[in-house]
């Protein structure tokens, strides 16, 4: 507690008028008293008001203290003079902690009325504070005293820089304590008031322990939260000292933006704590909103577009939750403009630049929009404001994601709507669930196998193998055959595809109007051994993806789905199986009366044949007793369709899920398949479907030994374009062993393509080191003989394995 005294030129006769404020809690209590009482009889009004017991209470004035017995007069109280009175901070539950603080406050008082006592007075202060930090309740009773004033005030003061850099080193030691892990939970309340105070005597923002201290509470609020159980007697902090760091943590988040879409290539603010501590301060009052209102049932939005909210103890204002949202609308209109400004850059628009690439501040966008994301979620009408202004700016965000999402970072979000987001942001997000590989060559798998029997030899290599050294490398050799390297892996990942996905094998069935599409074949059970076919097929798929080798088949909708965790519906078995698709719909459309009439004379069972045996299955229980009508068709269509695509191959389903999760992981395998749209998946197992591009396939192409001009190169590209599509795909397999180009054609390729000149004779076909994408072409004399000698190459069955790697 701190008094003022005043008085005329006759102490004697004049009274005096005692300012007394308690630190905390609210406003001066004004007193009144004489020159002639003693120190003890003002200390009894003071601790009659107060509370405070009066053997706690004593007076400072100069830096001494004030014997009890003196006359107020006989101390050498001057007019406007200030007194400090002090009282331990004692409670009943921690005397020690009390004892220690009241002897800091003694320390502070003596520093600031002697400059040249106050070094060692801080240096004591912050050697004694660090001792007793660990003391039962110093931390709390520190925060409630006027210590953190006091030393913000040196802080600030215009003392010598030793007292000032003094002040900041006790404050920063106290920061240190208050990140330690043991004291995290009960020192948010004096980090919270060293904030108020350095912001109150200094330039806030601009100022940086204030900026330090700032962080601190940022962190403790992100490690404990702050406490909104409105009513609650014991908080850590309150809402509104945590709101009251929102506007201008706010407004410099803003200005860094701005500065952001002014100059793009050199500026890289706004800085990652910019955006963190914002966002580590709106979260709790994102939290308060909505508890509040699921007390109150919602807010009620005014004509003027405001909130309206009654006051109840700790809750926000309606003008604090209405500016909340403005800080949302805001940044969300500041988001727009910056991303329109990366669109025009992106663009080659701006200064002339046509070769530009991602700024690295933009990274900060991710989580700006990730933080407006979370706040959409608070106010009615807000996410779909905030989705329009993503789905308008779709290829920006996914550049973003592209660009700057790693294995670390949790983006999901975007995920939640995935119309703001293109084929290669969800094929990112899903390829960085895979684990990173130990790429070390010792953990390579080998595997020598031969031609002839590559599906069994591979499954026992594959099915015995470590996941860990799958996904380190696979080693791929055939018997009797040189080549070995990238070129032979992709070629083997073909070949065992083409193998395990055949129909004859009974393991997987081929949609009726699409070929490419598989999903499990129920009767798979002939097959010995097909549950561990199954795994193993698992496997190999997540190897293809985890490779980026395209292996030519796709998966049919209900195989997805049940891979993804998502339910299998009608509309999902259009492809699968048309005929029942057809026959679920006439059921569904028919007029309920003639279904009434049990014409179609259908029960709750299905009919089926298994190992040449007709068999029934009750689609429910006791199903062959209930009878089909207008009421129960519906329930009846979707027990059939779960029967027929789901339970009927779920150990096949199982099984394909666990192998693919041994290379992935369990934990992220439906994460994976949801991240991922059908469609994208059949483009990274496939590959593009468009006809070969001759003029992408030449930007693409490079030359050793040989020049564009040269009569070679041209007769080439003329034999190239006379020839079929397929003859095509089969001189781009025996080039580069790729049997499907990406869907993003050649550029997609992990190198260029080579052509190189040899000095083999002419009478030699051309050759191919596959893993380098190159192709060896001896200098024919003619175009007639080089056709001719391609003519041999792209015939399939000597395409493959014909080049060596």
């Amino acid at each position: 507690m701190s008094g003022a005294e005043e008085g005329s030129e006759n102490p004697l006769r004049c009274p005096f008028q005692f300012f007394v404020r308690t630190v905390s809690t609210g406003p001066s209590i004004v007193m009144t008293g004489y020159p002639e009482e003693t120190v003890k009889s003002v200390l009894v009004k003071i601790a009659w008001v107060t509370g405070m017991p009066l053997r706690e209470l004593r007076v400072i004035y100069k830096g001494k203290q004030l014997q009890l017995e003196k006359a107020l007069v006989e101390c050498g109280i001057e007019n406007d003079s200030n007194l400090n009175i002090v009282g331990h901070l004692r409670s009943g539950l921690y005397p020690a902690a009390s004892r220690s603080v009241d002897y800091l406050l003694s320390l502070l008082a003596h520093a600031s009325s002697n400059t040249r006592c106050a070094c060692e007075a801080l240096k004591t202060v912050k050697a004694v504070s660090t001792r007793h930090f660990s003391l039962p309740g110093f931390v709390e009773l520190f925060a409630v005293s006027n210590a953190p004033a006091m030393l913000a005030s040196f802080y600030h003061s215009p003392r010598g820089s030793g007292t000032r850099q003094l002040a900041e080193s006790c404050i920063t030691n106290f920061m240190s304590c208050a990140r330690a892990k043991n004291w995290q939970s009960v020192s948010t309340g004096v980090v919270m008031e060293f904030c108020k105070q350095l912001r109150q005597f200094g330039r806030g923002g601009h100022d940086h322990l204030y900026l330090s201290c700032r962080k601190t509470l940022g962190l403790l609020l992100n490690t404990i939260g702050v406490s909104y159980d409105f009513g609650s007697v014991e908080r850590r902090v309150s809402l509104h000292d945590v709101f009251s760091f929102v506007p201008e943590l706010v407004d410099a988040l803003l200005v860094g933006l701005d500065n952001n879409k002014r100059c793009w290539s050199t500026i890289t603010t706004p800085s990652s704590e910019e955006v963190s501590d914002l966002t580590i301060f709106l979260a709790p009052l994102r939290n308060a909103i909505i508890l509040q209102k699921q007390l109150l049932g919602g807010f009620v939005i005014g004509d003027d577009g405001k909130c309206s909210v009654e006051k109840e103890d700790d809750q926000l204002l309606a003008e604090e939750v209405d500016y909340l949202r403005l800080v949302f609308v805001r940044l969300l209109s500041k988001m727009d403009e910056c991303f329109r400004c990366m669109a025009v850059c992106l663009a080659g628009k701006e200064s002339g630049w046509t070769d530009f690439v991602l700024c690295p501040s933009w990274s900060e966008y991710l989580s700006i929009l990730k933080d407006l994301y979370d706040t959409s979620k608070v106010f009615d009408d807000a996410e779909e404001m905030f989705w329009t202004v993503l789905r308008f700016h779709k290829n920006m965000l996914s550049a973003l994601v592209v660009g700057f999402v790693r294995r670390d970072g949790d983006h999901r979000w975007v995920l939640d709507n995935k119309s703001v987001t293109n084929f290669e942001c969800r094929r990112h997000l899903a390829m960085m669930l895979f684990p990173t590989a130990n790429e070390d060559f010792d953990m390579f798998h080998e595997m020598l196998i031969d031609r002839s029997q590559v599906l069994v030899e591979s499954f026992e290599y594959i099915r015995r193998a470590n996941p860990e050294s799958l996904r380190s490398g696979l080693f791929i050799e055939f018997k009797n055959e040189e080549a070995t390297g990238p070129g032979v892996l992709r070629e083997w990942f073909a070949l065992v595809c083409r193998r395990i996905f055949d129909p004859r094998r009974v393991l997987f069935v081929a949609c009726p109007n699409d070929g490419r599409r598989f999903y499990p074949n129920s009767a798979s059970k002939v097959h010995p051994r097909h549950l561990e076919y199954f795994r193993f097929a698992g496997r190999i798929i997540a190897l293809a993806l985890l490779k980026k080798v395209q292996v030519g088949i796709v998966f049919d909708r209900v195989f997805f789905l049940q891979l993804a965790g998502l339910r299998v519906t009608l509309e999902d078995i259009r492809d699968t199986d048309p005929c029942l698709y057809r026959s679920c719909k006439q059921i569904l459309e028919m007029d309920a009366d003639f279904i009434d009439t049990d014409a179609l004379g259908l029960t709750f069972v299905r009919e089926l044949e298994e190992l040449g045996c007709r068999k029934v299955v009750e689609l429910c229980p006791n199903g062959k007793n209930i009878l089909l009508n207008s009421q129960n068709r519906e329930h009846y269509v979707d027990l059939l369709i779960q029967n027929c695509f789901v339970t009927s191959i779920s150990e096949q389903v199982s099984n394909f899920a666990q192998g693919f999760a041994d290379i992935l992981s369990s934990s992220k395998l439906k994460q994976f398949f949801q991240c991922l749209e059908l469609e994208d998946l059949d483009w990274m197992l496939h590959g593009s479907e468009n006809t070969i591009s001759i003029e992408d396939w030449k930007a693409h192409t490079m030359y050793k030994g040989y020049k564009e001009s040269d009569c070679q190169i041209s007769w080439f590209w003329e034999i190239v374009r006379r020839m079929s599509a397929q003859q095509r795909r089969i001189l781009i397999f025996f080039w580069t062993s790729v049997k499907y180009l990406p869907v993003e054609g050649f550029c997609g390729l992990s190198s260029p393509l080579f052509i190189c000149k040899t000095a083999e004779s002419s009478n030699r076909l051309p050759s191919s080191h596959t893993c380098f994408y190159q192709l060896f072409l001896p200098k024919y004399p003619s175009i007639a003989v080089m056709q001719d000698h391609f003519g041999v190459i792209t015939q399939e069955h000597i395409a493959c394995s014909f080049g060596i790697s």
